[in-house]
């Protein structure tokens, strides 16, 4: 083995390759056949520019809770590279990492793979060998090229359809469509979330021969105050429906897409365990609220146009009796500000937080620009993210809310801040009790 420690098997993967992402299946291929990757048990692909992750832990919620063994593959992580593979929703330990690494490295000979690469074939090295019930990919970025996408999926899901990743997929929802249709397999079902997909989903399913259902057409939901309604088709076209449904932690939208998907996957699931799984689920930095000092601090790694819409649709329904602030950081390459304009009547106040040793960040000074532009008044930074966060917690008092948000690297720093904060004032408790 050629390290013992994770995190030394980690650091070695950034390095392998000469690009971080290099789509394209052609690599991963040849490794997995050399490794023997062959999954007998049903595999669920979920693809889409927002949602996929909601979607990956709603069935992995809900199959739990009918006695299921589930394997789920995401991405990226906030804080401990384990969070990207989960049985039973337990990460999975280190030792079995570090294994499934070595066993890659040794079967690739001159084959270089990308770290998101690596990280995949331990996925599906680790789930077939612990011979889990079903297994759950979520796709890193696209779809077609994706290296989930050598497995081919019995049941495909696209969540949602916008503008990303524009460097990689395209400029427009058709073409981007189009790629994240990729993983469309033959005589195989695939459930489409977005109500307004491009042509291009309907036309690829079309040609490869998959057969499509569609939210809004073949199923939808009708909401109450207190529970939803959901309408959709048994997996022999019949109509059917759940009722009395709790509201789950992740959108109505998503859960809708998820609840259709389940009838193809071939898996006995009761109502029972569908409303356990929906009262259960929960996504770390998506909507995810913390209360710190009587400040309720909402993390959410909204980092595109449609998904700052989602955030501010949550911060409508659910509003606080004090002010609401935020804490940004962001991509270079997102529209700034379109998510600005989006954003703009929420806060009261923006600070924007350094993002140290991330290239890929856009700079404070770019950012408050871009706040000026649109008319915002009230803003600021700091020389560190800890500043900046230490700063917000020092305007909000009991009653307010801390918004925390603009990418995965953000919300993962704030975690990280957080817990300490946390952890040093029980230990200052713990002292002042003795």
């Amino acid at each position: 083995m050629r390290f013992e420690q994770l995190d030394d098997w980690l650091r070695w993967m950034e390095c392998q390759h000469p690009r971080n992402i290099e789509l394209g299946l052609e690599r991963i291929s040849a490794v997995a056949r050399r490794i023997d990757i062959d999954l007998s048990m049903p595999v669920v692909t979920v693809a889409g520019t927002n949602g996929k992750g909601s979607c990956t832990a709603l069935l992995a919620a809900i199959y739990a809770a009918e006695g299921y063994q589930v394997g789920a593959y995401t991405s990226p992580h906030l804080n401990k590279y384990n969070e990207r593979i989960a049985i039973d929703g337990r990460y999975v330990d280190d030792e079995s990492l570090c294994r499934a690494f070595a066993a890659i490295d040794s079967a690739r000979g001159d084959i270089s793979l990308t770290y998101f690469e690596f990280g995949t074939l331990a996925a599906l090295l680790i789930f077939m060998q612990r011979s889990v019930d079903i297994v759950v990919l979520e796709v890193g970025l696209g779809g077609r090229l994706d290296a989930v996408n050598i497995i081919d999926a019995d049941v495909a899901i696209i969540s949602s359809i916008a503008v990303d990743h524009e460097a990689w997929l395209g400029a427009d929802r058709d073409v981007i469509g189009r790629e994240k249709a990729g993983i469309f397999r033959a005589q195989k079902m695939a459930v489409i979330g977005d109500a307004q997909p491009p042509a291009s989903i309907r036309a690829y399913g079309k040609e490869v021969g998959a057969s499509l259902v569609f939210r809004g057409g073949d199923f939808n939901i009708t909401e109450a105050e207190s529970a939803w309604q959901w309408r959709g088709r048994s997996a022999s076209g019949a109509t059917m429906c759940y009722e009395n449904l709790p509201y789950p932690a992740v959108l109505i939208d998503n859960a809708a897409t998820v609840l259709q998907a389940l009838q193809y996957v071939g898996l006995p699931i009761s109502e029972q365990a569908i409303k356990q799984g929906l009262s259960t689920v929960s996504l770390a930095g998506r909507c995810q609220h913390i209360e710190f000092r009587g400040i309720d601090v909402l993390l959410d790694v909204a980092h595109n146009p449609a998904s700052v819409v989602i955030l501010r649709e949550h911060l409508t329904k659910f509003p606080v009796e004090g002010k609401t602030e935020c804490l940004f950081a962001v991509m270079a390459d997102k529209d700034l500000a379109e998510m600005i304009s989006t954003l703009k009547p929420c806060f009261s106040h923006w600070n924007i937080a350094p993002l140290a040793d991330n290239d890929r960040a856009a700079t404070p000074d770019d950012i408050l620009a871009a706040l000026q532009v649109q008319g915002v008044g009230s803003s600021s930074t700091a020389s560190t993210f800890k500043e900046s966060l230490d700063e917000e917690l020092s305007r909000l008092s009991k009653g307010d809310r801390l918004v925390v948000f603009g990418s995965f690297f953000t919300v993962a720093a704030a975690v990280t801040e957080i817990d300490e904060l946390l952890c040093a004032e029980q230990i200052s408790v713990g002292e002042s009790e003795l």
